[in-house]
């Protein structure tokens, strides 16, 4: 009878590792990294290059260490962006990776993440390299955008750096305060129109 117990819970508790092991990703919970300092803080990816592909293939190229040999990012992150060695980051997860800027993850290829093997790239990639890196690392999970400095928000990459079209609402700052800055003026309600607009248009 005691055999038969014990059995089951190791069967449970093996389950029970599997599965959690396959949910999560096992990076923990998805919070805001800390801003870029300041040397980096108001870097920013080159103009036209969110939606240049020619720039994404080199970054591609020095992702999987073609370029480069010394430099092999899939080594720790995977050819795909799901992670081979334990600790690197899954570009793949993209409730994650929204919460980088630009710059916070320009500054991580570049000084590297303390206490962890992340190390520093910038001794072994030029700076425009470091930035075709990125491009290309974003594919993983923000396919299609780019970081829109003004907006402070990933944005369609087509779109980033154009003003809202005129008469639509303005975004929320990335933070998520919708308060109206204090040197904003005041804005009168809209006039109720005198009567209902004609359907279809």
């Amino acid at each position: 009878m005691r055999q038969t117990t014990f059995s089951q819970m190791v069967v449970l508790l093996g389950l029970g590792l599997a599965v959690s092991s396959c949910t999560g990703g096992g990076e923990g919970p998805i919070v805001p990294p800390p801003p870029a300092p300041a040397e980096y803080a108001d870097m920013h990816m080159p103009e036209g290059w969110w939606s240049d592909e020619a720039k994404a293939e080199e970054g591609r190229k020095l992702f999987i260490g073609e370029t480069n040999p010394d430099v092999n990012c899939a080594s720790c992150h995977g050819k795909d962006g799901k992670p081979v060695k334990a600790g690197a980051r899954d570009f793949r997860v993209g409730e994650r990776m929204k919460l980088y800027s630009d710059s916070v993850w320009f500054w991580r290829i570049s000084e590297g993440v303390p206490n962890t093997k992340m190390k520093a790239w910038k001794s072994k990639l030029s700076e425009e390299d470091r930035w075709k890196v990125m491009l290309f690392e974003r594919n993983f999970g923000l396919s299609g955008k780019g970081w829109d400095p003004a907006k402070k928000a990933w944005v369609a990459a087509a779109e980033v750096g154009k003003a809202p079209a005129a008469g639509a609402p303005a975004e929320a700052p990335a933070g998520g305060d919708s308060a109206a800055s204090p040197e904003a003026p005041a804005t009168e309600p809209a006039a109720t129109p005198a009567a209902p607009a004609a359907e279809g248009k």
